[in-house]
Formats: C-alpha cells, sequence, structure tokens
C-alpha cells in the first residue's frame, strides 16, 4: 500500500522561508514522478513542481523561489520554499503520477498525500 506523508508546513511571514517534505512509503521515489501542488481557499488546485530522476520543473508563479529535491537514502521529497508571498497560501501535497506526464497533471496521479497547511502572513 502507498502512503505519502507531507511535513513542514506552518505559519510564516510574508518573505520567510519553509521546507516541506514527503516521505513514501510502498514505493521509491527514485523511479517516478513526484509533484507539489497547492489548493488556495476558494481556489482550484494547481501544479507547484515536480521533479523525476534528475529532472525538475516549477510553474511560473514559485520560478526562482521554490525548489524541488530529492534524497533517495530518506524516500524524500522536499520542497524549499524562499520569499514566500501571502498568495503562497494553501493546503500543500504531494503526489505521484505516471512517468509519461511531464510536468504531470491532475488527471495523471496516482498517489496523493494529504497535504500540510502552509499560511503566509503579510
Amino acid at each position: 500500500q502507498v502512503q505519502l506523508v507531507e511535513s513542514g508546513g506552518g505559519w510564516v511571514q510574508a518573505g520567510g522561508s519553509l521546507r516541506l517534505s514527503c516521505v513514501a512509503s510502498g514505493l521509491a521515489f527514485s523511479s517516478v514522478t513526484v509533484g507539489w501542488f497547492r489548493q488556495a481557499p476558494g481556489k482550484e488546485r494547481e501544479f507547484v513542481a515536480a521533479i523525476r530522476w534528475g529532472r525538475t520543473f516549477s510553474s511560473d508563479s514559485v520560478k526562482g523561489r521554490f525548489t524541488v529535491s530529492r534524497d533517495n537514502a530518506k524516500n524524500t521529497v522536499y520542497l524549499q520554499m524562499n520569499s514566500l508571498k501571502p498568495e503562497d497560501t494553501a493546503v500543500y501535497s504531494c503526489a505521484v503520477a505516471s512517468t509519461s506526464s511531464w510536468p504531470p497533471q491532475e488527471s495523471a496521479v496516482d498517489y496523493w498525500g494529504t497535504g500540510t497547511l502552509v499560511t503566509v502572513s503579510s
């Protein structure tokens, strides 16, 4: 059974940083596409960033501020978020998607984490 568990969310002031972690059980992150998505209150879920093997991709809204990385030994994917803005406030979820989808689309996601809340105050 595959489980994805996120952690690292919380409250931060604008301009601050947070690092989210996503730990997997039941599969190896080294061989799949892992994406981060977020859903702000009252809005649709949107793609944030993804990593597959040695390749990464970020949405325009976070490019230059957020970095996705992976530690194969810990079977963990990270999302380092710097220069946070109030509009980054959302529930962030990691997901495992089909390798045929790049960058990963929601429709290609096979497994979702439960999410972690990030709140950025102005």
